[in-house]
């Protein structure tokens, strides 16, 4: 007969083990002496221990289910209930016990987890959808749309709400975005279609325009691409692989017209080059415009100097290039002038430009407080690593104010 503290070994080889309701007998043991008959079922039980251990570790250290960790624990627990093992029972009820507790835990902060990732999952929805609904009235076709695409992007990210709730947010989400949709693609079509209209009107007055540049009926057939050339202007323009195709057939007719009056009309090459001295000095008085100081009255002045340039008449066929030239860099020195006076007051540019120097402003001000507070505290080093920081923080806000100068303020 063999006994430890928690455990016996009868003479007929029935192996005990004592607990808080007396002994239980574990099992037979014929093969050996007792004291191997209660190494083997405290190793038995040191297994046990061990599955147990193993058990709290993962629900501590892992993400574990709480319905798995629970069929692990009551698995266990049935062994232990079964005491087929020699050792302290009552203990391992306890740590089975604790672990249950620290699962039910587990449980409860997962629970308010998920509850608070759901509401701020819909808090998010919402704002997207909100955004969405704003966009949808927009008429900035390229930004809002790339806007939308990103927030379908940001939705996917997001994690599913209650079905209801879920169905409903993206029903208005993909309302919007229908609706922007359709109204880009009307906005595009009723385009397509000024375009196609522009193209046609275009093919008619190059059809009219070859069909004259034959003609030495000169002051008419003149006064009639004067005429042309307004209904050019007019008719808009046509869709871009079509558009310089047809200027340069209606150019090129026009030049075989006006060829050809040059060549009959030679004596007029004195007319032609005081002409070409008037247009000199108009383009002398254009140049004069840039820089533009005064987009406004730059642009009046230079449509005044070209209604008078239109007045003058041709000038040498080998001076038209020179003197022409020079009046299109002035124009083209106003039409810059226009887009960067666009960009300038560009209400979505100077927002980011606000948006951006109101952070910037923020983030100086909170360092410094930082600074104030760790200088006050005596956390030196502290102040002087925020110190840096600020420095950066401070030109990249003197950059964004400079910039936002530019927006006027």
């Amino acid at each position: 007969m063999s006994s430890d503290p928690w455990g016996r070994v009868d003479e007929t080889g029935t192996v005990y083990v004592r607990t808080a309701e007396g002994e239980k007998v574990v099992g037979s043991w014929q093969a050996g002496t007792p004291e191997e008959a209660l190494a083997y079922f405290e190793r038995k039980y040191e297994g046990l221990v061990v599955e147990i251990g193993l058990l709290e570790k993962r629900v501590k250290t892992t993400d574990l289910s709480a319905k798995d960790a629970q069929t692990a624990i009551e698995h266990i627990r049935h062994q232990v209930d079964e005491h087929h093992v020699v050792g302290d029972l009552a203990a391992l009820s306890a740590r089975l016990d604790k672990l249950v507790a620290t699962v039910d835990s587990r449980r409860e902060e997962r629970k308010a987890q998920k509850a608070k990732q759901a509401d701020e999952a819909r808090s998010a929805k919402e704002a997207l959808v909100t955004e969405a609904e704003e966009l949808a009235q927009s008429e900035q076709w390229r930004s809002a749309g790339e806007r939308l695409r990103a927030l379908v992007d940001t939705w996917k990210g997001l994690p599913r709400l209650d079905r209801k709730s879920d169905d409903e947010l993206w029903h208005r989400f993909s309302h919007a975005r229908s609706a922007f949709s359709k109204r880009r693609k009307a906005h595009f079509a009723q385009l397509d279609a000024q375009r196609e209209d522009a193209r046609k009107a275009k093919e008619r007055l190059v059809a009219e325009a070859e069909a004259l540049q034959n003609s030495t009926d000169w002051g008419a057939t003149a006064a009639r691409y004067r005429e042309l050339m307004a209904d050019w202007k007019a008719a808009g323009r046509a869709q871009r692989e079509h558009e310089d195709d047809l200027w340069n057939r209606f150019r090129g007719a026009q030049d075989v017209f006006f060829a050809a009056r040059s060549g009959v009309f030679a004596e007029r090459d004195a007319e032609q080059t005081e002409n070409l001295t008037a247009k000199e000095e108009l383009a002398d008085e254009a140049e004069k415009l840039v820089p533009v100081t005064d987009l406004k009255a730059a642009r009046a002045a230079f449509r005044t100097l070209n209604e008078r340039w239109e007045a003058i008449g041709h000038v040498p066929r080998d001076a038209r290039p020179k003197v022409e030239g020079r009046m299109h860099a002035v124009e083209r020195a106003i039409q810059e002038a226009e887009e960067a006076e666009w960009r300038r007051t560009n209400p979505e540019a100077r927002a980011r430009a606000a948006g951006l120097t109101g952070q910037l402003q923020d983030a100086v001000e909170k360092l410094r407080k930082q600074i104030d507070a760790a200088r006050a505290a005596g956390n030196d080093a502290k102040a002087d690593k925020l110190s840096k920081e600020l420095e950066g923080r401070q030109a990249l806000l003197d950059q964004a104010l400079k910039g936002l100068e530019e927006f006027g303020g």
